[in-house]
């Protein structure tokens, strides 16, 4: 499972015209799902994102998680994160977990990050969205646990 994850002055998700989920400051991230994903991933990529300290503390030094911070967070759902670029031109997407099992994995995360945090809002599996940031600082992280083999 992987998160792409952004600080931010604000964010909102727009599908069909319309706000779907919105952030003031605080994370978005960008979920992608892939296959052999499962529970143990759900709650260790959570445990990581809500700990990850990137928000500032009195000296400037990233020293805050979101919740110290009294950040909003904002979850997109990604299946691009799960792409094979290694090779060509094109994406392979065989990595990204297949639709049904990245909806439901994707939804599970939601609820988890819900029960832990007080400000969750997202975006819409399979939808097609528009994704509105203010990057802040910019400060951009590439979080990944991956399946057992």
């Amino acid at each position: 499972m992987i998160a792409l994850v952004q600080r931010v002055a604000e964010a909102a998700v727009h599908v069909n015209g319309e706000v779907v989920g919105r952030a003031g400051r605080g994370t978005l991230a960008l979920i992608g799902v892939e296959r052999g994903d499962g529970a143990a991933q759900v709650d260790r990529l959570l445990q990581r994102l809500l700990a990850w300290r990137m928000f500032p503390d009195d000296s400037g030094r990233m020293n805050l998680n979101l919740a110290q911070a009294g950040g909003d967070l904002l979850l997109v759902p990604q299946f691009t994160l799960a792409a094979d670029t290694d090779s060509g031109n094109r994406p392979s997407f065989t990595p990204a977990a297949p639709p049904d099992e990245g909806r439901h994995w994707f939804g599970e995360f939601v609820s988890a990050a819900r029960q832990a945090h007080p400000r969750v809002e997202c975006g819409v599996f399979g939808a097609d969205m528009q994704v509105q940031l203010v990057n802040d600082g910019p400060v951009t992280f590439w979080l990944q646990v991956r399946a057992e083999s």
